[in-house]
């Protein structure tokens, strides 16, 4: 009997020992399965940062790439500059897989909060467009478009302003001259003209947006070679422009191409009707930039100067033409300071070019030549038969002019004709002592 016992005991031991087994292997599958789904999800964090590290590290990559590619471009264009030997390639388009993709992948250009007193130096003549990087002048042109009430009145959404604008400074090149702060400078001086005039009284808004948006586009990819070497060189595009204002047709062609695209096109909300009006008046308004059509657009304007009617729409599209050739060569209407450096930028770009046309066989304008032109000279002749004839003209409908703007350019052309007046003083000087040194030596 106590060994049956004994023996129920043993059984029932171990009957417990192997159900405490069994219970620890099932407790130790349940924590493996738990463990792996931890595992799992610590994986795929992993994974997931991973992946974020390495689209962020691409982009940089690519960055870098383009920030190398740009450099290489600079130095090539340096060298071929400082050897005055011909530029690598002759002009050709824009690589539209490149510049003409708007920027998705990027964020949008760091906005700069316009203070009180830029609001206000922005609305005149005198701003100093020499103190403003990239991002700054963008927001300053985003600002443009709000005050004068283009983005409301013709429904624009604000992000495709902004990439618009990223697509327009995109697609300047890095010319001396021709650059994207030319084209903020000439859009600033129109936005100062639209004020000084009282124009948003005078003309209807779509008016001052055409006026706007031509000045914004009216150099777009200008490669810094003129219309007289795109024809003389017979490149692309004097071909296919048939040798008629070349680089003006290509600048509307870009503009419209930024445009054509969803991202970019900031004229998304206007009817048909209302984009073919813009469109045809922007044409007008670029093409006009055209300083071989100077003589011609002044003249036609002077004809209708005595019984010019804002209700007549050819009058007004006279009067938008003049408006964005003032602008686009109003530098010296603007304080020494500012409008000095442009023309020390405006020569370099010309000297570029007649070294280019030299080592081509091609014909050198004097005024482009190194060798015959100096700041004097260049300004005095634009200053007495280009700039001032132009500014007396619109001085006589809009009397306002004549302080803020005229007065200026004559200043201009007193100070470049007294330093022409010391340039030919040292010259005379200087011949006179190698005469003398001439004669010495032949005493000798």
């Amino acid at each position: 009997m106590k060994c049956g016992f004994t023996l129920a005991r043993k059984w029932h031991r171990k009957k417990e020992e192997l159900f405490q087994n069994l219970l620890t292997q099932v407790i130790e599958q349940f924590s493996r399965v738990f463990k792996i789904d931890d595992l799992k999800t610590d994986v795929a964090n992993h994974l997931a940062m991973l992946e974020k590290r390495v689209e962020l590290e691409g982009l940089k990559v690519a960055e870098i790439e383009k920030c190398k590619s740009d450099i290489k471009k600079m130095r090539d264009e340096m060298a071929a500059r400082s050897t005055r030997t011909n530029c690598p390639c002759k002009y050709s388009f824009l690589d539209e897989s490149k510049r003409l993709v708007p920027r998705r992948d990027v964020p949008s250009y760091p906005k700069y909060m316009l203070s009180q007193e830029t609001i206000e130096a922005l609305r005149k003549p005198t701003f100093d467009v020499w103190l403003w990087e990239p991002n700054e002048m963008l927001s300053c042109l985003e600002h443009m478009y709000h005050d004068l009430g283009l983005v409301k009145d013709f429904n624009i959404n604000p992000i495709i302003l902004k990439r618009w604008l990223l697509c327009i400074h995109d697609n300047y090149r890095n010319n001396p001259f021709h650059n994207f702060r030319h084209c903020f400078c000439v859009t600033q001086m129109m936005y100062s003209m639209i004020t000084l005039c009282s124009l948003q009284v005078k003309l209807s808004q779509m008016d001052i947006l055409i006026l706007m948006t031509a000045s914004v586009c009216h150099d777009l990819d200008h490669p810094g070679y003129n219309n007289t070497y795109q024809i003389n060189a017979r490149t692309e595009l004097a071909v296919r422009y048939n040798d008629i204002s070349p680089l003006e047709n290509h600048h509307c062609a870009v503009a419209f191409q930024i445009l054509a695209q969803p991202e970019c096109n900031i004229l998304s909300h206007v009817d048909k009707e209302q984009f073919k009006r813009i469109r045809q008046g922007m044409i007008t308004l670029i093409l006009a930039t055209d300083m071989a059509r100077h003589a011609e657009i002044l003249d036609a304007f002077k004809e209708i100067l005595d019984k010019f009617d804002y209700s007549n729409e050819e009058h007004v599209t006279q009067l938008k033409m003049v408006l964005i050739k003032c602008c686009d060569i109003s530098n010296e209407v603007r304080p020494m300071e500012v409008a000095e450096p442009w023309v020390d930028c405006l020569l370099e770009e010309y000297f570029m070019q007649s070294d280019r046309e030299k080592s081509e066989g091609l014909p050198v304008a004097p005024f482009m030549d190194r060798d015959k032109v100096t700041k004097p000279t260049a300004q005095i002749g634009f200053l007495k038969f280009v700039l001032i004839p132009m500014f007396e003209t619109v001085t006589k409908l809009f009397p306002e002019v004549e302080e803020v703007l005229l007065q200026p350019l004559w200043e201009s052309r007193d100070r470049y004709e007294e330093l022409k007046q010391i340039d030919d003083a040292v010259k005379e000087l200087q011949k006179k002592k190698n005469e003398s040194l001439a004669i010495g030596s032949k005493e000798k």
